[in-house]
């Protein structure tokens, strides 16, 4: 626990760096809805209004968390390699650097959708939250992943924003049928759902679970190993 939160200040050392986990998501929030609409009808899809202004809390967590937990995975290389050999392990340091990340993305989730809810007023704000929170999971997932397995930080930070991007442009209400590469199609259906005031069922929140399960639980295997290579 201690381990978790040093790593976590590491993150959050500057004010500059707090300004931009709570500012970006609710600055992103308010001017996104307009454009995310205009770019869904210039590529086939049907997001509007409210919906625009939910996703866009989503994405907005999505990018802050994916940035962060690639620099979480990235920045801190020599850092981790001795705490595993002074006996900390690797899973460990992983575990660690992994729950400080989410720690973090919680913050920026939170900060999208309490400008969502101003914005808005969504009629269904507990699954909203949820969903935009899967968001955040699901890209430190890739945030991290990318992390340990490119050491360049330009080339790294590039492949994050490549991966959000083609999500962006490709996933529900985007396109008329999502890609199946797209890896928060199934946060993005529930959040979507919750801007145009409507539930969603049993079924989608346990695929949604399952999916923010199993990218928390590759970035941590990936990471451990990366780490083990590096010792």
């Amino acid at each position: 626990m201690n381990r978790t939160a040093l790593f976590a200040r590491e993150q959050i050392r500057t004010p500059f760096t707090l300004v931009m986990l709570i500012a970006v998501p609710a600055v992103f929030v308010v001017a996104s809805a307009g454009v995310l609409a205009e770019f869904a009808r210039a590529l086939g899809g049907g997001l509007a209004g409210e919906a625009a202004s939910a996703l866009g809390a989503g994405w907005a967590a999505a990018f802050i968390a994916g940035t962060l937990g690639f620099f979480q995975a990235c920045s801190a290389r020599g850092a981790d390699r001795r705490l595993a050999l002074a006996g900390a392990g690797p899973a460990r340091v992983a575990a660690s650097r992994i729950c400080a990340s989410v720690a973090l993305a919680v913050v920026a989730s939170a900060a999208g959708f309490a400008a969502l809810e101003l914005r808005t007023g969504i009629a269904h704000p507990g699954h909203a939250a949820l969903a935009v929170l899967a968001f955040a999971l699901v890209y430190l997932s890739v945030g991290v992943l990318v992390g340990s397995l490119i050491t360049a930080p330009l080339e790294g930070s590039l492949a994050v924003c490549f991966v959000f991007l083609l999500d962006v442009f490709s996933g529900p209400g985007m396109t008329e049928h999502a890609a199946p590469y797209s890896v928060s199609r199934k946060a993005a259906d529930i959040l979507i759902a919750a801007g145009l005031g409507e539930g969603s069922a049993t079924g989608d929140w346990i695929k949604l679970g399952l999916v923010v399960v199993a990218a928390l639980a590759a970035a941590f295997a990936v990471f451990v190993l990366s780490a083990r290579s590096r010792a």
